[in-house]
């Protein structure tokens, strides 16, 4: 029994003393989920807990490394809506590629990219970042640093010791010289010769398993009021912040 209920059972014995749950937790995780919102007796406190969780919108992104068009839709729409909305809204699936091409030589896969060889670079060191991180919210704002800064392939080790600092530049570094870095850059390559309909420029953009002009040109000009406009759920107050849509830029094929 908790000190103070036993206090006043002994102050009081003829009282009867009901033992309510234990909350150990902190106000801001009250609501989190309906277990701890008993224990803390914070139900009525809880509007989220009555409405049914939502799926996320599921949002896939076709970009290259140094395409400004995906540089520009990255930073300034798809990270800014990540950090506006809460997890729950949007899954994320990014796939460095793009425009690329790949051929088999010597049993080892080659790549040609749109913007040349530091390009292909600059995917293969996302490919093999996010394969070594594995947590999206992990390896995201690195990508976010390294696309944002005037180089996307000479800044990994400064924005790793920002955003990242317990990943290891060296392991990352590794895997863009070995096998893994080639076959994570083929995967890729199979992602998006897969895509239906087939892309014709980049970024291109896959919203709930699917593409349209529509959806396309809805996401590049306010991905945020694009995303909060799908989400059945609770509208997060994230969505008050939709701005005013923006003109569209791609890189065609």
């Amino acid at each position: 029994m908790a000190p103070t209920l036993a206090l006043l059972a002994l102050l009081a014995p003829g009282l009867v003393v009901v033992a309510l749950p234990a909350c150990d937790y902190p106000a801001h995780l009250w609501c989190s989920s309906r277990e701890i919102a008993v224990a803390c007796q914070a139900e009525s406190r809880c509007a989220n807990l009555s409405h049914p969780t939502a799926p996320p919108v599921e949002l896939s992104l076709y970009y290259e490394s140094l395409c400004p068009a995906c540089r520009g839709f990255l930073v300034e729409q798809l990270f800014t809506t990540w950090l506006l909305l809460p997890s729950e809204t949007m899954n994320i699936t990014l796939v460095p590629y793009g425009n690329a091409q790949e051929k088999k030589v010597g049993g080892k896969w080659q790549f040609q990219c749109q913007h040349g060889s530091e390009e292909c670079l600059g995917n293969m060191i996302q490919a093999c970042l996010m394969h070594e991180a594995e947590n999206f919210t992990t390896y995201f704002p690195v990508i976010f640093c390294m696309e944002s800064g005037t180089s996307a392939t000479k800044n990994l080790e400064a924005c790793l010791q920002v955003y990242a600092p317990q990943l290891d530049a060296g392991r990352i570094a590794a895997c863009v010289r070995g096998d893994l870095g080639a076959a994570l850059m083929h995967r890729n390559a199979q992602l998006t010769e897969a895509l239906d309909p087939p892309h014709q420029y980049v970024p291109w953009i896959v919203i709930n398993g699917k593409h349209t002009d529509e959806l396309q040109e809805q996401a590049q000009r306010s991905l945020l009021r694009l995303v909060c406009q799908l989400y059945q759920g609770e509208k997060p107050e994230g969505c008050q912040s939709a701005t005013a849509p923006k003109p569209r830029a791609v890189c065609k094929r």
